[in-house]
């Protein structure tokens, strides 16, 4: 399997550990970043790669998963979940790590690199990486409405009030603003 790993500078050293672990397991590691120490790096780029990285792939039938890290986790689960057909989840546990593929079909986790001891984060990813999605209809048809709204902005069949309240407020505010110019 491929798997694409991103951090920033508070898991660099868990990077190149997680990545000659994976390795030594057969799979095939893409690191997407950073390759050096820089205290002021900036996780959304490296952790946005990573997840761009897992879409296309998949979208291409490579079986592949990412994860990505940083001091909490929670930045770089946002970021990767900006990109269009990836679902990344927060894990800092065993359970955690096991929900998210049987429930949600994860293909992005995060965690917290200053939250768990390195071999607690590798038991974590190494149990991701081996659970399977369980399939159950319930589970696939929410998915199926995720994916949905990623693509449409609605749920057939259900009412999104938030965003098609946000909506309408952007489309008038650019209206406002381009009757006033």
């Amino acid at each position: 399997m491929r798997i694409h790993i991103a951090t920033d500078h508070a898991g660099l050293e868990f990077s190149e550990h997680l990545a000659t672990h994976l390795t030594a397991a057969g799979h095939d590691v893409v690191d997407h970043g950073p390759t050096s120490y820089d205290a002021l790096d900036d996780y959304p780029s490296f952790c946005i790669n990573a997840a761009i990285a897992v879409a296309r792939d998949q979208r291409d039938g490579v079986e592949a998963l990412g994860v990505v890290f940083g001091g909490s986790g929670n930045g770089e689960q946002i970021a990767a979940n900006k990109v269009a057909g990836i679902r990344a989840a927060l894990v800092w546990n065993h359970s955690t790590a096991l929900l998210a593929r049987q429930h949600n079909d994860a293909n992005v986790i995060s965690i917290g690199a200053r939250q768990h001891t390195v071999d607690e984060a590798t038991s974590f990813i190494d149990a991701f990486i081996a659970e399977p999605f369980s399939g159950e209809e319930r589970h696939a048809r929410r998915i199926a409405q995720l994916a949905e709204f990623e693509q449409t902005g609605v749920i057939a069949g259900k009412y999104v009030s938030a965003q098609n309240d946000a909506l309408a407020d952007v489309h008038a505010d650019v209206d406002t603003h381009a009757a006033k110019a």
